[in-house]
């Protein structure tokens, strides 16, 4: 198993660790309610060095970057930063991930850690224009702190502006000391706050930094478990859960990341439209428990006679509505709010409510 820089802090502060995406990752610390919890009203700080990061550079690597995208890569500019899904071609999508402008001639971007090796194969094969490619997954650890206090407390290690910074942009700053830290407004548990790029060998140091910087607004480390409760209660998909292979961005409710704009020849642009423009079969839907249970990935969705509409991809008990909640694709006319539909929960059907994301503001 592979670890990050940040591995034996974990196990000394009494982490539970587990194999994550072959790394040996925390997945909770204190208990995964108080720690989303601590995320949702102040501050805490996960390790997310696992996720991958690729360099995409020279005069060739916009048009690269581009047809590999579904989002239009052309209304960056420098200091901006974008969520987008990688097209696989035959509709369905090889990862999602964050696409960095540096400046016109040079592109980050940051996969899943389960998909490096597959997103990498993926952007080589279809580097056919010589675009420069360089992947540095195993040279870059990644913190991200989140919560409504994140910025406020980040504010304590840098001379930049950073509590100002607008959601889904970027600086490079000396930060705890260390000069061209990335830090980017960006997240994925609908709290807000950043995260922070660095060398494996800064690591340390800006992770002791950052906890004593929050010291004051009550940061915690935060665990993998909670992360998913987080990412869930704010609606946000999970590529191996509400995305993989077999389903298009349209489908999973990510049109607003699949733009059919002129000079946006992404792959499987045509099909995509010929999608749209024939209308889905089913969609990524929410829900909410009104029987009393829990939903989990697998569960059938039904409608009230027991006949299957889908089956739930991602659920849980939501730690902040004290309900179960969850998502799942259901053929398109049993997706619009307040429809009633049914999760099969040990041949039990309990009731559900259709309900609109994100399950939880704040």
């Amino acid at each position: 198993m592979k670890t990050t820089a940040f591995t034996s802090i974990h196990e000394a502060m009494g982490a539970k660790m587990v194999p994550f995406a072959g790394y040996n990752m925390p997945v909770q610390f204190e208990g995964i309610n108080v720690e989303h919890e601590t995320v949702r009203k102040g501050v805490g700080v996960f390790d997310v060095s696992h996720m991958g990061e690729f360099w995409v550079k020279g005069p060739n690597a916009f048009e690269l970057v581009q047809r590999i995208s579904t989002n239009d890569v052309a209304k960056l500019n420098p200091g901006k930063v974008q969520y987008t899904c990688f097209p696989n071609g035959k509709g369905g999508i090889v990862d999602d991930f964050l696409t960095y402008m540096i400046d016109e001639e040079t592109y980050l971007l940051v996969v899943n850690a389960a998909n490096i090796e597959k997103d990498w194969a993926w952007v080589n094969e279809q580097n056919t224009n010589g675009a420069v490619l360089y992947n540095a997954s195993d040279e870059i650890a990644q913190l991200a702190v989140q919560g409504p206090l994140a910025l406020k407390a980040m504010q304590k290690l840098t001379e930049a502006n950073v509590v100002d910074m607008e959601y889904y942009t970027f600086q490079k700053c000396e930060f705890a000391g260390v000069k061209d830290v990335i830090f980017s407004t960006t997240g994925y548990t609908g709290s807000g706050g950043c995260e922070i790029y660095m060398a494996n060998e800064d690591a340390e140091r800006i992770y002791n930094a950052v906890l004593e910087a929050g010291k004051d607004f009550g940061i915690k480390p935060i665990g993998l478990a909670a992360r998913d409760t987080l990412r869930l209660e704010s609606g946000f998909c999970l590529y191996g859960n509400d995305i993989d292979d077999t389903t298009s961005p349209l489908e999973a409710g990510l049109g607003w990341i699949t733009k059919f704009v002129d000079g946006n020849h992404f792959i499987d642009r045509d099909y995509m439209a010929k999608m749209k423009e024939e209308g889905l079969k089913r969609k990524l839907t929410a829900f909410k428990m009104i029987d009393k249970g829990i939903p989990r990935q697998h569960y059938g969705i039904c409608d009230a006679d027991g006949d299957t509409l889908g089956e739930v991809t991602s659920g849980t008990m939501s730690p902040m509505l004290k309900i179960g909640i969850g998502m799942g694709y259901v053929k398109t006319g049993f997706n619009k709010p307040e429809s009633e539909i049914f999760i099969k929960v040990r041949n039990k059907l309990l009731k559900a409510e259709v309900v609109r994301l994100p399950f939880y503001k704040g």
